[in-house]
């Protein structure tokens, strides 16, 4: 009994250190897209018998692949497209986590299961939603792939929804950070182009208004963007057409 209850609390601390790795990885991802990588390969790293993993999403009837270990988690997206059901799609309808432990034989995709373990050798998939935008309803589904039989019977269910929810947070907060460079990039865009503009209007004698339209205009007979020609602009103290 003493024995288990160690065994228990060993467990326990291991997972709580597992999340702490996780908050701590996610959060210095430079981008959404790297915060979005790093969720896959740390779900396959903390998950006992995940070969590959990969974060879907659908628009429409196609699904797309946001971030993936393995080209066959690409292939299995590319899979529930064509067939148009599997693990993925009803997780994402009915707002829930699937396990699968003989994909080939289970009754629930009598097209999908067959055909994706036929070509990918895929027999165990766990499916478990993510939420992308909880704002405007956005949700992904993060898939764990094995080609062995039952690879997930003995999931914990606990560090998977944990999984789930620290990747969501972190997620966000990259979303967040991202907009916020974005915003920053562009109002220091439009600081720069209006600096550009104040040195033309002093320097041909022209509105705010024209002196946009020389900037427009030389950016278009150059194709170069107009930011980059405001910093010529501020750099040289005139306008090269």
């Amino acid at each position: 009994m003493l024995n288990d209850i160690q065994a228990d609390a060993e467990h326990a601390a291991g997972i709580e250190r597992d999340f702490t790795q996780l908050a701590v990885l996610l959060a210095t991802q430079p981008t959404v897209a790297a915060t979005l990588h790093s969720i896959v390969g740390s779900a396959v790293a903390m998950t006992s018998g995940a070969e590959q993993a990969g974060l879907t999403v659908r628009r429409g009837p196609t699904w797309f692949t946001l971030a993936a270990t393995g080209p066959l988690a690409r292939q299995m997206d590319k899979l529930h497209s064509e067939f148009v059901e599997g693990p993925s799609q009803d997780s994402l309808l009915f707002s829930h986590a699937l396990s699968v432990d003989h994909l080939g034989t289970d009754p629930r995709w009598p097209v999908f299961g067959p055909g994706a373990c036929r070509q990918t050798g895929v027999n165990s998939v766990v499916a478990h939603q993510l939420v992308l935008d909880a704002d405007v309803g956005s949700v992904a589904v993060l898939n764990l792939y094995s080609r062995q039989p039952a690879a997930f019977a003995g999931l914990d269910r606990g560090m998977l929804d944990g999984l789930i929810t620290h990747s969501a947070i972190g997620l966000a907060k990259a979303e967040a950070k991202q907009h916020s460079q974005e915003l920053r990039n562009a109002l220091e865009s439009n600081r720069r182009i209006g600096t550009a503009i104040g040195i033309l209007m002093a320097l041909h004698n022209v509105s705010e208004r024209q002196g946009f339209d020389l900037l427009r205009t030389c950016s278009q007979h150059r194709h170069r963007k107009l930011r980059e020609i405001a910093e010529d602009v501020i750099e040289t103290g005139t306008l090269t057409l």
